[in-house]
């Protein structure tokens, strides 16, 4: 286990937290691993009955790290990315999510796949996406929809609008609004009332709740996935990635 990514077990359930600081808590390939790890830690231990993920104490995490994802620029089933894609949403116990700060790209689409989320008033959230000349992806171009409505999907996706906590809650995408300095106690404390609860009945019930959605994610997730890694090697992204580098504006005009 990386030292960027921490996990500590109290009583029934697994602690994830995200550890690196210094560059808000970005991802590599080495953290998503991970994350994963723990992950199917949660899933295979009996004795554990659920999760909580969370980052440090004033940052969840800004996405990916920029250097390391175009480095190692593949998010297919083989990749860190690939395979934490592929573990999140098929969990069949729950997972708490406990946010401040940034919670950007991955940090936005992964809270979908949780079951309960609690933010600090501090968080901000952003899919920018569309804005790098990629597409959406962790099955977010069909979960936020049906969560928030076309229209304001569209506004999230195409225009990548950050947002704080407040509007998260409002849309669905946060359960509660929690207090900078209790937000993490408060999901750990939510994750020990559900591992406190019948196993068996949690398992089943988040099944059913995800059941509807399982062949249609699986779809979209899948085209989400052949898409983004072509426009990765396409000249709009390209463009995005190096203005980012460089510290300018990127310039589209040039694209059809």
């Amino acid at each position: 286990m990386t030292d960027q990514v921490l996990t500590e077990i109290q009583d029934h359930i697994i602690i994830i937290r995200l550890n690196r600081a210094d560059k808000k808590n970005a991802l590599t390939g080495e953290m998503y691993d991970g994350i994963s790890n723990a992950l199917d830690q949660l899933e295979s231990e009996s004795k554990l009955r659920a999760g909580v993920i969370t980052g440090t104490q004033d940052c969840f995490t800004a996405g990916n790290d920029l250097v390391d994802f175009l480095n190692n620029s593949d998010i297919n089933n083989k990749s860190p990315v690939g395979r934490f894609l592929r573990t999140i949403p098929y969990l069949s116990k729950p997972l708490v999510a406990a946010v401040n700060g940034p919670a950007v790209g991955v940090g936005t689409t992964m809270l979908l796949h949780c079951d309960l989320v609690y933010a600090a008033p501090d968080a901000k959230f952003q899919m920018p996406f569309a804005s790098l000349g990629l597409c959406p992806e962790a099955g977010s171009s069909l979960l936020i929809p049906q969560l928030v409505g076309y229209r304001k999907a569209a506004e999230l996706l195409m225009l990548c609008d950050m947002f704080d906590a407040e509007a998260a809650k409002i849309m669905g995408i946060v359960n509660q609004v929690v207090d900078s300095e209790l937000y993490q106690a408060h999901a750990i404390n939510k994750a020990q009332q559900l591992a406190k609860l019948p196993p068996a009945s949690i398992r089943i019930t988040k099944q059913l709740l995800r059941k509807a959605n399982e062949e249609q994610l699986k779809a979209i997730m899948k085209m989400e996935v052949d898409h983004f890694m072509e426009m990765l090697q396409g000249a709009e992204a390209k463009e995005a990635f190096n203005a980012f580098l460089q510290k300018r504006k990127p310039d589209f005009s040039k694209f059809d």
